[in-house]
C-alpha cells in the first residue's frame, strides 16, 4: 500500500468515526514517530482498576502504523469529508517550507517573506559612550589566581589564540587571553579557543508564533542591552545545563565592556548579569544581580480584554498587541505608530480592515474569516512579513487551509498542496 490507498487509510477513518459518530467531517495529523492530534477515544481497560496496557489501544496502533509505514514526509495533515453515509472524500495536505510548525492540523504562522524574523532578531546593539572595562578587570590577577588554583593545568599554545581572534576578526579581551596562557579549564567548562562563538541573534532562534510577539528593551539604568542576540556576545562556557556564559563586549549604559552575563536556554530574548568581569567572576564567583531598572512610560506589549479597549493601552511606545476574547462591543483600532505585531481573537476587532491604520504591521494574526474579508476588499496590509491564522474550537480546516493558500498565492510563495482520494467505510 501507498500513502495514497484509500485502504491505508481505512483503518483509521472507522475509529475516528466511532469515536466521533455526529462529526462533519474528521481531521488530524500523523507525524513519521506515530506522533498525532486525533480525537480518538480510548477505551476502558479490560479489568476494573487496571491501566490501559499496549493490548487495550492496539487497534490504534496498527491504524497509525498503516500510515507511518508509507508516510514520506515528516508529517501528513488529512481531512476526511463524509457527503453520505459511508462515503469519504479524503484530502490529504503537505505544509510547504512557508507553512511554520507545520499543520496540526490548521496552518498556524505563513511565513510570507522568505527568510524573515521578528523585529528583535534584527535589532543591533547600541554604543554607549564612555563605557570601558569594570575596575575590577585585572587580566595579572586572573592569571595569578588561576596558577595558584591549578599549578598543573596545561595553556592554550599562542597559535591558538591567534587563530580564534583570525576567525572572529577581534582581539580577544585580556582577561580571556591571561586566563588561556593558563589553562582551559576553569571552575566552569571554558571553551577551547577554537571553540569560541557568538550568540548573535541567529544563534538563538525562535518562531513567528513565540518571537512575533516578544518585545525588548534597553532602560537606561541597564547593565545588558535587551537583545536577542549580539555580535558582541561571546560565548566562552557553559553551565552544564544548556545555558550559555557569555563574554559581553556590547554592555548596557550601565554596564562594562568584558562583563560575564548568562543566556537561558528557557529564554528566547535577553540575558542576565552573573559578574562585572571575567576575573571577579573567577575570584569571587557569581554576584547577586542587582534589581532590574524600570521601565518608565507606557508598556511595549498589552493585552486588551474585558477590562480594557485598544485605545485605553495604545501609546507611541506600544509594538506589540493582543485583542483577546470578551463579551462587549468589538474593538475600534486607533493608530498606533510603533505597533508591528497584531493578534486579535474571533470577533475582536469591528472592522479587519481598520488594521490599515496600522502601517508598521508585520505580524498580522486574525480569523480565517476576517482573513477571508480582507483579500476580497484587496485590504491586505502589504508590508506583512508573517499571518497568522487564528483558530477557535475545532471548525473544518479545509477553507481556512483556502484562505491560507490565497494568503501565499498573494505573496508569491510555496502553497500547501493537496491529494483528494475516495473510498467507502
Amino acid at each position: 500500500m501507498s500513502m495514497y490507498d484509500f485502504a491505508t487509510w481505512k483503518p483509521l477513518l472507522e475509529l475516528l468515526r466511532a469515536a466521533n459518530p455526529a462529526a462533519g467531517h474528521l481531521a488530524g495529523t500523523v507525524g513519521r514517530d506515530g506522533a498525532h492530534s486525533l480525537a480518538l477515544r480510548r477505551p476502558s481497560p479490560r479489568t476494573l482498576g487496571r491501566a490501559l496496557q499496549i493490548e487495550d489501544m492496539q487497534a490504534e496502533y496498527d491504524a497509525i502504523g498503516h500510515i507511518t509505514a508509507v508516510l514520506d514526509s515528516d508529517s501528513v495533515t488529512f481531512v476526511a469529508e463524509l457527503p453520505s453515509p459511508g462515503r469519504v472524500v479524503l484530502h490529504l495536505f503537505r505544509a510547504g517550507p512557508a507553512v511554520e510548525g507545520g499543520m496540526r492540523p490548521y496552518p498556524r504562522s505563513l511565513l510570507l517573506v522568505e527568510g524573515a524574523v521578528p523585529e528583535p532578531w534584527r535589532r543591533l546593539p547600541e554604543t554607549y559612550q564612555g563605557a570601558g572595562p569594570a575596575p575590577s578587570a585585572d587580566p595579572a590577577l586572573l592569571g595569578r589566581t588561576l596558577r595558584e588554583r591549578l599549578p598543573d593545568a596545561v595553556p592554550a599554545a599562542e597559535s591558538e589564540i591567534a587563530e580564534a581572534e583570525r576567525r572572529l576578526g577581534f582581539a580577544l579581551p585580556g582577561e580571556l587571553t591571561a586566563a588561556y596562557r593558563v589553562t582551559r579549564s576553569v571552575p566552569f567548562q571554558l571553551a577551547a579557543p577554537d571553540r569560541l562563538r557568538l550568540a548573535d541573534a541567529s544563534s538563538r532562534p525562535c518562531s513567528w508564533e513565540s518571537g512575533g510577539r516578544a518585545v525588548v528593551s534597553t532602560p537606561p539604568g541597564a547593565a545588558v542591552q535587551g537583545l536577542a542576540g549580539s555580535p558582541g556576545w561571546l560565548v566562552i562556557a557553559d553551565n552544564g545545563g544548556g545555558d550559555r556564559i557569555v563574554l559581553d563586549l556590547t554592555p548596557g549604559p550601565a554596564g562594562h565592556v568584558g562583563q560575564i552575563i548568562l543566556l537561558s536556554h528557557e529564554e528566547d530574548v535577553g540575558a542576565t548579569l552573573l559578574a562585572d568581569s571575567l576575573t571577579t567572576l573567577i575570584t569571587r564567583g557569581e554576584q547577586p544581580p542587582s534589581p532590574a531598572p524600570g521601565v518608565e512610560g507606557p508598556p511595549l506589549a498589552a493585552t486588551a480584554g474585558s477590562a480594557a479597549g485598544a485605545e485605553s493601552v495604545a501609546s507611541d511606545r506600544l509594538e506589540v498587541l493582543h485583542l483577546g476574547f470578551w463579551d462587549g462591543e468589538p474593538f475600534d483600532l486607533v493608530p498606533i505608530p510603533r505597533l508591528r505585531a497584531l493578534t486579535a481573537y474571533p470577533g475582536a476587532l469591528a472592522d479587519p480592515r481598520s488594521v490599515a491604520a496600522l502601517p508598521g504591521l508585520e505580524f498580522l494574526e486574525l480569523s480565517a474569516a476576517e482573513w477571508r474579508i480582507l483579500l476580497d476588499t484587496d485590504a491586505v496590509p502589504a508590508g506583512l512579513l508573517t499571518a497568522g491564522i487564528e483558530v477557535a474550537g475545532r471548525p473544518d480546516p479545509l477553507p481556512i487551509i483556502d484562505v491560507a493558500n490565497r494568503l501565499l498565492t498573494r505573496w508569491n510563495r510555496p502553497l500547501i498542496t493537496r491529494r483528494i482520494i475516495e473510498g467507502e467505510l
